[in-house]
Order: structure tokens, then C-alpha cells, then sequence
């Protein structure tokens, strides 16, 4: 069965996209810690991180420091924390968080509901962001 993710790369779910290529998508996470919490996906459906192949690996890795700084530009923090545990979700991905203390980067935090217009307007916020 298709994960969540691969349903959200093949349009089947809605999301708040960020930035995508023929390998890799982020959107912004529907259950945040904070906002500006992205997901950076792999569009191969794989498990764990460890499983990519080198290649998919390195490109993962470089497409996501790419968002990270453009969600540094959007979000107000003091630097981007990265995060890959996939317990819930098993198809790879990696957590931008836009932190400003440690426990920003507790995922075990409560999540939040933001309204759609607001995601939408982070979004569009990350992605003007993207290649400045």
C-alpha cells in the first residue's frame, strides 16, 4: 500500500507545497510543532534513510539544505534544525524545524492547527525564498 507521502507526490492528498524536482518534494508538515515545520520527501518510497541509495541520499541531503535556507529567510529563527525518525510515516523524510531554543526540536511536542490560509501563506513565504 502506498504511503501518505507517495499519495501526496502523486496528487491523490492535498498539501502545502514548497518545492519539488523530479526526486524530491517538501511541503509543509499538516500536523506542525512550529511553524514553518517542513517535511523534505524523496519521491522513491523507501522506509529508512540508511536504505537510500547513495545517490538518492546525497541529492535528499542537498535538495533539503536548499529549503532550509529559504525557510531561514521566511520563518523567524535563529537557525534550521534537521530531524529524520520516520516511526509514523514508513517512507522517508526529513523535518525542517525553524528553531529558537532546543525545544523547538522536541517532536514529541504538542502539534498545532493553523488555518489553510495561513499554511498557504507560510508556503508561499518558504518558496519565494527558494534560490535567494
Amino acid at each position: 500500500m502506498a504511503s501518505v507521502f507517495t499519495k501526496i507526490i502523486n496528487g491523490e492528498l492535498p498539501s502545502y507545497k514548497v518545492a519539488e524536482d523530479e526526486n524530491y518534494i517538501a511541503i509543509l508538515d499538516a500536523f506542525p510543532i512550529i511553524k514553518g515545520h517542513v517535511l523534505v520527501i524523496p519521491k522513491q518510497e523507501v522506509d529508512k534513510i540508511y536504505e537510500l541509495d547513495e545517490k538518492t541520499y546525497a541529492g535528499l541531503m542537498l535538495f533539503a539544505r536548499r529549503v532550509a535556507r529559504a525557510v531561514e529567510k521566511a520563518i523567524p529563527c535563529k537557525r534550521v534544525g534537521y530531524s529524520v525518525v520516520g516511526l509514523d510515516v514508513h517512507h522517508v523524510h526529513v523535518h525542517l524545524l525553524p528553531l529558537n531554543g532546543p525545544k523547538d526540536m522536541d517532536l514529541s511536542r504538542p502539534t498545532m492547527t493553523l488555518p489553510k490560509e495561513e499554511m498557504t501563506e507560510i508556503a508561499k513565504a518558504i518558496a519565494s525564498q527558494l534560490d535567494k
